[in-house]
Formats: C-alpha cells, structure tokens, sequence
C-alpha cells in the first residue's frame, strides 16, 4: 500500500506557520506598499489637479471625476479580486492585478482628454484594488486578534508614508515637468513593486483552505458575511470615515491653494504633516492602546473626534465667528486626519475578526464600501465651485454622523461581543 497523502488541514496549518515566519521585515513593507497604492495613485497627482483643468480645458468637477474614476474602480475591481484569490491563492490575482495596473498608469500620461484621462484612471483603479484588498487577506492569512490589530496599525505607519512622501514628489515632479510626468513616476514605482513582489512575496493561502466554487459560491459567502450585522456596521463605519477622508483628499487641493493661497509645495507640506498626524496616531493605537482598551471603546473616540472637527470646519466656512484664515482651517483638518489613525485601522480589524475563511471576500467587502462611498462623495465636494469650502465641511460632517449612526445602532458596543476566538473585541 502506498503512502497517504498529507492532511489538508495540518498542511494549511503548517503553510500559514511557514507564511508567518517569512513575513518578515521585506514582506511586511511588501503588504504597506501593497495598501499605498491609492495614496500614490492619488495624492501625487493632487497638486497637479489646478494644473490639469487648465491642460485639457475642462472645469474643476470633471477634472474631481478623475478621481472618482479611480476610487470607483478600485471600489468595484476589489470585489472581483476578493473571491479570486479566496480560489485560486494570493499571489496569481495580485500579480496580474499589478501589472495591468502599470500599463494602466503608463496611459493616463499620454491622455489628450479630460474624457479619455477619466477611462484611464478607471481602468487604473479597477487593477490597483489587487493590492489593496489582497494585502488585507494576507494580513489576515497571518495574523488574528490583537495580533492582526497591532499588524493593521504598522501598516498604516507603512503605507502612511506614501500620503506623506507623494504630495512632496508631486510638487516637486512639478517644478521640472508637467502633470504628465507625475504618472510617469507612478508607472516606474509601479513597475518595481510588481518586480519585488514576483520575488519575494510567499503564498499565504494553502490549497486546503480555497474556495473551488465559482461566481455563485463567492456571492453566498459575501451573503452571510452582510447577514452578520456587526460585520456590517463596522463596514458601513469604515466605510463612511473614509469618505470624509477622501472629501479632504478630493477637495484640499482646491480648498487650499484656490481660497487660501497655498502654493503647490506648501499644500504638499500641510497634506504631508496630516499624514504624519494619521502615522502616530496609528502607531499610538497599536502600541499602546490595543490590548490595554477595547477596541470598540477606542473606535467610538475616534469616530467622535472626526465629528467634532468636521463640525469646526463647518463653522469657520460658513465664517460664523469671522473670516478664518488657513492656520485654523488647516489645524481642524490635522485633527481629523490624525483621528483616522485610530478609526480605520480598527474598523477593519474589528470586521475582519469576525471571519476567518473567505478572508478575501471580507476585505473585498471592506474595500469596496469604503471607496464605493468615498467615490460617491468625491464630486460633491466641488458641487458649488471652487471659491468656497463649505462643501467640503458639510460632507465630512454627514459622513461622519453616519459612520457614528453605524457604528452605535448596528455594532452595539456595549454589548462587548466577541469579535473572534479568544478574541474580545471591546465593549464600552
């Protein structure tokens, strides 16, 4: 009689033992570079968005689609990507997903059209999303509980380099070139980091643990993911905190160099010291507040201090106690952001602690939600013209309230569910 054949559950154990100890330094700045995606295929391209309605002639709110045209893509792109690498492993759909996403990048400088420009940057983030919701599925391949907490936040520290760094290139990229230029840059780090992953990211997901049905399997698995209401109120959450990030992103470049009179290297330095404020805080959350607070708890501040500096935004653009000048708005606008830094990282981990076969599927879900509702409020933003930033403010104070809404109603922290095994989320 021949030998029998290992188990597949001891050999998806034994995968995921090998997985985590190679995940080393290198392959945890793989899975940062992995989630920068969006901040660097957004944020260099921010100082240059005045630059570009004057290019191609078009107005300010079709040059803000461009933006919605990727958030959408890669809103969409990740709930293809999700199920896939739940079936076929991790590496095979990020690795096609990167490199169609650096032709896609190559495009967009050669676009003679704000119309053409838009497709372009839709095809750029439906390949982009690979990236983004696959670096999640590792993550979670990993790591679970207080451990995948911790890991979320040295990601943000990772890839909140990229909102730092990116604006600053951007304006310098500027100073020597057009707007074209920048998507050259993007096309050139796109390309070495699907090189880098070739090389050195290991498969997380053993073939004991895939999915083998088709479309069908991966719908009913994202059924009962939406059935658990916790799961799903700690989307909606996430999803509407990133929407009043993303008004910020879609609307500041506008906000301040059209009202407030920032040059193109000072909004890079504002854009890039809010990032530093998300960077601490991050490390802040996975340093020192996880595992001494609930996560729930520290979800809840968070999401309050993102309302209560949207609501101080409101109240300087509407000019209730006088002109403000850029110092205050832009100190609100660091108060918010550095705020992200606790509630992003926790939004994912608390849904992602509810699940953890079809992983993908969940990030994809995650993903989608955030960047479908971001995509949403990007062109609301710049709905009354460039001369005031009213719009801004009112649409990160909205979301805001929703997320909070979402959070309180659907996920009940004060109940102090456990999110995982052996695992307690947190309760108030």
């Amino acid at each position: 009689m021949g030998k029998a054949g290992p188990d597949p559950a001891t050999a998806g154990a034994a995968l995921r033992a090998t997985a985590a100890r190679r995940t080393g330094l290198l392959v945890t700045l793989l899975l940062g570079g992995l989630t920068a995606t969006p901040p660097l295929a957004m944020d260099m391209y921010l100082p240059a968005l005045p630059e570009v309605t004057r290019s191609l002639h078009a107005p300010a709110a079709t040059v803000q689609l461009t933006l919605t045209a990727c958030l959408a893509g890669m809103a969409f792109g990740q709930l293809v990507v999700g199920p896939m690498s739940d079936r076929w492993g991790r590496r095979r759909p990020l690795l096609v997903g990167l490199a169609v996403y650096v032709v896609a990048t190559a495009l967009c400088a050669f676009a003679p059209t704000v119309e053409l420009l838009v497709a372009c940057r839709l095809a750029q983030g439906l390949a982009g999303a690979a990236g983004i919701v696959i670096a999640r599925a590792v993550a979670r391949d990993l790591y679970d509980g207080m451990a995948m907490a911790r890991f979320f936040s040295t990601l943000m520290l990772i890839s909140g380099v990229a909102p730092i760094v990116a604006p600053l290139i951007g304006g310098q990229v500027l100073r020597v070139t057009d707007w074209r230029g920048v998507f050259v840059v993007l096309t050139v780090v796109g390309a070495l980091l699907t090189a880098v992953v070739w090389a050195k990211l290991p498969e997380t997901l053993a073939p004991a643990d895939r999915h083998g049905g088709g479309v069908g399997e991966a719908l009913g698995s994202m059924r009962g993911l939406l059935a658990d209401r916790a799961f799903t109120g700690y989307t909606l959450a996430g999803g509407f905190a990133f929407a009043s990030l993303f008004a910020y992103v879609a609307a500041s470049p506008f906000v301040m160099q059209e009202i407030y009179g920032a040059s193109p290297q000072a909004f890079s330095l504002l854009f890039g010291l809010n990032s530093i404020g998300l960077m601490i805080m991050g490390q802040v959350n996975g340093k020192v507040l996880v595992g001494r607070v609930g996560l729930d708890k520290v979800l809840g501040v968070g999401l309050v201090v993102v309302v209560v500096a949207a609501t101080a935004l409101l109240v300087m653009s509407l000019g209730v106690f006088g002109e403000a000048g850029l110092v205050p708005v832009a100190a609100a606008l660091f108060v918010l952001m550095s705020a992200m830094g606790i509630t992003l990282p926790n939004t994912q981990t608390l849904a992602l602690m509810r699940t953890r076969h079809a992983a993908g599927s969940a990030s994809a879900l995650l993903g989608t939600t955030s960047f479908l509702i971001g995509a949403i409020a990007s062109p609301l933003v710049g709905i009354a013209g460039e001369d005031t930033a009213v719009p801004m403010a009112v649409v990160q104070l909205a979301a805001a309230l929703v997320a909070l809404a979402c959070f309180l109603g659907m996920c009940r922290p004060w109940e102090g569910r456990t999110g995982a095994k052996g695992a307690k989320g947190g309760g108030f």
